[in-house]
């Protein structure tokens, strides 16, 4: 019986496959957020180093907990909404900021980082849906705020991140897939950022992997259900994969 963290990666790497890809162009980051310590720990074990938190103090919690996997290397990413209030803990504590949302914020992370002498990746989350529970740039301001980014000397932009609406189908999740993917295309054009894209989730990553995705945040297909039992052990360990 395969363990979790190995369907995900096998899922991946058929993705990759079919759309004429290598699994090594795609950043698994396991979506740990209200999931224990011991979880992160039992899938570093197995071999996942990226993990992503929606929330600064409860990132702030299991990386004390976890500081000497994060000696051994372990990178935490920042998925969820950032307030500016926790630009500068967010800065400290991250490795990647997926969900850069307007130019206010960026200059926060940029002081930020410049007080701690490092230079911050981050990506640029932009809103294609207009849902009022998500956060995001507006598609007609992004390439106006990533001019703005440009001059920030401690954030490197690495690219653009999207959380399109659920839908059962995950076909249905293609065409914003695709917009993004558009959209980096002509940011990487003029200048404006790197090639990533952050985008996919559990039940749409292979869509979005055929789509061009370069980082996948996977939490219940490695974690199983938020509140709910503990999922099955990550046993045998699996060699570490960068």
């Amino acid at each position: 019986m395969p363990t979790r963290l190995q369907a995900v990666r096998d899922r991946i790497a058929t993705a990759c496959a079919r759309s004429g890809r290598s699994p090594s162009e795609v950043t698994l980051v396991g979506v740990s957020k209200t999931h224990p310590p011991e979880a992160v720990r039992a899938a570093f074990a197995a071999g996942l180093r990226d993990f992503g938190e929606n929330r600064v103090q409860e990132a702030e919690a299991k990386a004390e907990a976890l500081a000497d996997l994060r000696a051994a290397g372990l990178r935490w990413h920042l998925i969820g909404h950032l307030q500016g209030n926790k630009a500068k803990k967010a800065a400290a504590l991250f490795d990647v900021v997926h969900s850069v949302d307007g130019a206010e914020l960026a200059a926060r992370l940029d002081r930020a980082a410049a007080e701690q002498g490092r230079v911050l990746p981050v990506l640029v989350q932009v809103d294609l849906a207009g849902e009022a529970t998500k956060f995001g740039l507006e598609e007609s301001g992004l390439f106006a705020t990533l001019e703005s980014l440009r001059a920030m000397e401690s954030l490197r932009v690495e690219g653009l991140m999207v959380l399109p609406p659920w839908f059962d189908d995950p076909e249905a999740t293609r065409p914003f897939f695709a917009r993004l993917r558009g959209l980096r295309d002509g940011a990487v054009a003029r200048g404006l950022g790197g090639p990533g894209l952050s985008m996919g989730m559990s039940h749409d990553f292979e869509v979005a992997i055929e789509e061009g995705a370069t980082i996948v945040r996977v939490g219940t297909a490695i974690f199983g259900e938020r509140g709910g039992p503990a999922p099955a052990p990550l046993e045998p360990p699996l060699a570490p994969r960068e």
